[in-house]
């Protein structure tokens, strides 16, 4: 199988010292890698010459190492609280208190709402608390949690949810880290009841496998469950009104991207709909590329294998539909013809009269 480049591991070659023209020529670039290359080459980077006496600037310190033993819910509570307490520890914390502010700054969370987890042992994993704006969210916030949903260590309150994050974990062991928020256009969609329609944008189809959940109380086993028997083919749900969760293989920060994405994407729908022409879509060909990309990143998609044909089924989405009843002005009601006949008599008498 041939290599996926994304823009990210463009940067990583770049900020380690390396050269892009040492890529694979056979490697798929990822349209956002394609883009970076294209920004590379029209303004390449430079290197400012060291200033003359003065001894070369440190490298930057490498990203903190999570610990050389793996850690469960049965380690002895002294292990926990040091790896709780760890540069590496408090590294994912300042990364989940980042996420939440980004949802709350862009109005993807309102009051407490949302939460956030990240796995970081065999049964183990950190959560938001409850009862916290995430606009206000620091790293002493966070709460160490079992797949019990038991709380282990942490000063607030772990999250109600905590129990969906938990129960997606157990269903699909690739999961490192889940995001819920209600960004307003996608829980727009699942509030209809409506799955956005494929086909439509590359940046959805590569990052987003999308799959709706009836509603359940927020914060139920129920609605949990129901959440995590999707996530074996699906790295993003709606749940019928109430929000999204999104999921990752990789981080926290790839699982914030596809809700950032999957917003994007149903308010561009919602608006191209406005334009009065049909949506154009990609053809099985096209689409099948993208496949092929997401594919080569890892990640899950329910049409892997299917045929052409069968690759884009838009049979909910309806855009510009009206009523196909003769308008009428709100303030005009239904005639009566018995009544007509009434008011022209009057009119009659009344004009004879005049005469």
């Amino acid at each position: 199988m041939k290599t996926v480049i994304s823009a990210r591991d463009i940067e990583d070659l770049i900020r380690s010292g390396g050269d892009v023209r040492s890529l694979p020529a056979d490697a798929i670039l990822t349209p956002s890698a394609r883009d970076l290359l294209r920004d590379l080459e029209m303004n390449p980077p430079r290197t400012p010459p060291a200033a003359a006496g003065k001894p070369p600037a440190p490298a930057a310190a490498a990203a903190p190492q999570p610990p050389a033993k793996a850690l469960s819910a049965r380690s002895p509570k002294p292990e926990l609280e040091a790896f709780f307490n760890s540069a590496y520890c408090l590294d994912l914390k300042q990364q989940m208190c980042d996420v939440g502010h980004r949802m709350w700054e862009r109005a993807y969370v309102d009051g407490n709402g949302g939460n956030i987890a990240i796995r970081v042992g065999e049964d183990l994993a950190l959560c938001t608390p409850t009862l916290v704006s995430k606009g206000k969210l620091q790293p002493f916030d966070i709460c160490l949690v079992d797949f019990q949903g038991n709380q282990l260590l942490g000063a607030r309150k772990r999250t109600s949810e905590i129990l969906m994050h938990l129960q997606m974990m157990q269903k699909q062991p690739k999961m490192i880290a889940s995001v819920h928020c209600h960004p307003p256009y996608a829980t727009a969609f699942a509030v209809a009841g409506i799955e956005p329609p494929t086909c439509m944008i590359p940046e959805f189809e590569v990052f987003c496998a999308v799959a709706t959940a009836p509603y359940r109380t927020p914060g139920s086993p129920e609605m949990g469950k129901l959440v995590s028997d999707l996530v074996d083919k699906h790295n993003l749900i709606l749940m019928a009104n109430h929000g999204v969760v999104a999921w990752s293989h990789n981080n926290v920060e790839e699982a914030y991207w596809r809700t950032e994405i999957i917003e994007a994407y149903c308010r561009t729908l919602v608006v191209a709909a406005q334009l009065g022409k049909p949506l154009n879509t990609f053809s099985p060909g096209q689409l099948q590329d993208l496949l092929r990309i997401k594919q080569g990143l890892g990640f899950v998609d329910p049409r892997y294998g299917l045929k052409e044909c069968e690759l884009c089924d838009n049979a909910e989405w309806r855009p510009g539909v009206q009523c196909a009843a003769p308008s009428r002005p709100a303030d005009e009601a239904p005639r009566d013809p018995e009544a007509e006949k009434v008011v022209q008599a009057i009119t009659d008498q009344i004009l004879a009269q005049m005469k």
